[in-house]
């Protein structure tokens, strides 16, 4: 079925009530006849065309964005932590996924994430926390990838890995003792400073919580080197949390500058902000999910 646009359908609906009133307005010029058949005219353009110019208007916003979003956590965490963002993405209509890395080695991360795109029935935002930066950087080459999203999360480039990024802005968390080992090579966070370097923005009996029930990181995907970086190619966007401990937030802001990507700073958001500040962070995914075709 042919749909015409609101301007044809506006313009053949003048037309008829031109038509239909000539022949009254020749019969008579009575001010009360011209009154009636102006109001009529006023109506016909409330009731039906303004209605449907509306309607196309709508139609178009809803084809022009993507409405897939797939959301990858970072090291020390797991997919709940995205469910203040999740709740908000899919209250405005976008389908959420979220992948559930298994944090046991790099390759296994994006094979994780490449399997939840695999999923998806048509163009999605691949959107990251910390650590996961790196593996959307290597998955995001998915052709169903149309856009990236940082989120506090490291940006490298191939050849680089997030471990040696990191000595350009060293973090407090680096420069502490902080992050334990354990005797078979994975990482954590030592949990009586987890709220003081990870989520210092949170309550402490939250924070306490996130931290007994971390993700324990092998200790080899902070080396992990990207051999391709989707960011080259596709358009990204960087949320930068000004009072990071884990990442510096300067790092932060020479990933956006490298990569030119579109950035927004959260003033006095630690770096658990995609849990303390999940307004900001979904309005910057759905401002990367409008601007992309």
């Amino acid at each position: 079925m042919k749909v015409e646009s609101p301007v044809n359908v506006i313009r053949g609906a003048a037309a008829m009530v031109k038509i239909n009133f000539l022949g009254m307005w020749r019969d008579t010029t009575s001010p009360n006849d011209l009154l009636l058949g102006s109001l009529m005219i006023k109506l016909l353009f409330i009731t039906c065309i303004l209605p449907l110019s509306c309607c196309f208007a709508s139609g178009e916003n809803n084809v022009a964005r993507v409405r897939n979003i797939v959301l990858v956590h970072g090291a020390w965490a797991d997919g709940s932590g995205w469910k203040g963002v999740h709740d908000i993405l899919v209250k405005d209509d976008y389908k959420v996924s979220i992948v559930q890395e298994p944090e046991t080695s790099f390759k296994e991360d994006v094979a994780a994430t490449k399997r939840i795109l695999a999923l998806q029935d048509g163009p999605c935002i691949l959107v990251a926390h910390s650590y996961g930066g790196a593996v959307i950087t290597e998955a995001g080459t998915d052709p169903l990838v149309v856009s990236l999203v940082y989120i506090a999360a490291h940006m490298p480039d191939v050849g680089e890995n997030e471990a040696e990024d990191g000595k350009r802005f060293p973090s407090d968390l680096s420069k502490s003792n902080a992050i334990k080992k354990t005797a078979d090579g994975f990482t954590y966070l030592d949990p009586a400073q987890f709220h003081e370097y990870f989520a210092v923005d949170l309550p402490a009996e939250q924070a306490a919580f996130m931290a007994r029930s971390q993700v324990l990181n092998a200790a080899d995907n902070f080396k992990a080197v990207i051999t391709t970086a989707a960011w080259r190619t596709k358009p990204s966007w960087m949320l930068i949390a000004t009072k990071d401990r884990t990442i510096n937030p300067d790092l932060e802001r020479w990933y956006a500058t490298r990569a030119k990507s579109h950035r927004v700073e959260v003033s006095g958001a630690s770096h658990a902000v995609y849990v303390s500040r999940p307004k900001e962070v979904a309005a910057l995914i759905e401002q990367a999910a409008s601007h992309t075709r």
